[in-house]
């Protein structure tokens, strides 16, 4: 199952929590802060749990038309960019370009996989 990028942040808030109680803060507002986490991360967890149980929806022609029709020009969107934009765009895609000077090539990759989930092969190794 894979575990979103942001499940340790409850970790982190509790950290900081603590620290503000040795601070000085309020230990009532803290209790609050630190059980307002809990509650988050429980029903986090509940979430994930429900969604392991589930097989991915299959999209049907219609809806990918429709998405893709809802995209529309993203490509000229970027294409005008500011390229720090382009570069933030591109680096949360995962998207590497790599030049080849021989071939006056550039290969792009992204890695799929890091926006998806988990990824397992259920019929072995190929």
């Amino acid at each position: 199952m894979c575990v979103p990028e942001n499940a340790t942040l409850p970790r982190h808030k509790l950290e900081r929590y603590r620290a503000a109680l040795d601070a000085g803060a309020d230990p009532t507002v803290v209790t609050a802060w630190i059980t307002q986490t809990q509650a988050d991360r429980a029903r986090a967890e509940a979430e994930l749990h429900a969604l392991a149980g589930t097989t991915p929806h299959r999209l049907t022609r219609a809806e990918i038309t429709a998405l893709v029709t809802a995209l529309g020009d993203i490509a000229a969107v970027l294409r005008d960019a500011d390229p720090a934009d382009k570069a933030k765009v591109y680096r949360q895609l995962g998207l590497r370009l790599n030049y080849q000077p021989e071939t006056q090539t550039v290969r792009a990759e992204v890695n799929l996989s890091a926006h998806r989930g988990e990824m397992v092969c259920v019929r072995g190794g190929t």
